[in-house]
Order: C-alpha cells, then structure tokens, then sequence
C-alpha cells in the first residue's frame, strides 16, 4: 500500500494495521522457514508496508514546534563568538623547541 493512501487513515486504523501486517510478516517467514511459500519477495513488502505504518505512526506522535522567536534572538551576539581553536602542539614540535633553546 502506498503511504499516500495511509495517510488517509485515522490513527486507530494505522495502528490496526501495524499489527495486521507484523502478524502476516512473521506468518510469512515461518511459511517461507518451512518451505511453504511460493512468492518469497512477500516478506520484504510485508516488512516495508510495516516500516510505512510505523513511520506514518510516528508523524502523528509527534507535535510540531511552533514557538515564535524573534529574530534578533536567534543570532548569537558578538560576545558569544566562539574563540579560535588552540594549535595542537605535536612531539615533533616539541622536540625541536627544546632543541632550539640548548
């Protein structure tokens, strides 16, 4: 099924689904363990269908942001800049340093 037409759905729906086509995956891969089913490629639709829903089902959960900040808020103000990063002195450098100073 497309997520087009899931989308469509209520919720109840797409949950009734979800369990639907988890049961008919594993129907399918004990079918497919004991060599009776014919169309193999039906477990892995069964198990994309599932990942739609699933998906689908998590879009809903979640509840989109809509706080309004200002935009001078967003900008970070000059003080806040980060500072540069520090140069990683390696052994080598190091090495040669001290041999500089004797």
């Amino acid at each position: 099924m497309k997520a087009k037409d899931m989308r469509e759905k209520s919720l109840e729906d797409l949950r009734e689904m979800e369990k639907s086509l988890a049961n008919d995956a594993f129907q399918s891969k004990l079918k497919n363990f004991t060599n009776r089913l014919d169309d193999t490629s039906q477990i892995k639709k069964l198990r994309r269908d599932v990942a739609r829903v699933k998906t689908l089902l998590g879009e809903l959960g979640r509840k989109p942001v809509t706080a309004k900040v200002p935009v001078a808020a967003k900008s970070k103000p000059a003080a806040q800049a980060k500072a540069p990063a520090k140069k990683r002195v390696t052994k080598a450098v190091k090495a040669a340093k001290s041999e500089a100073k004797k």
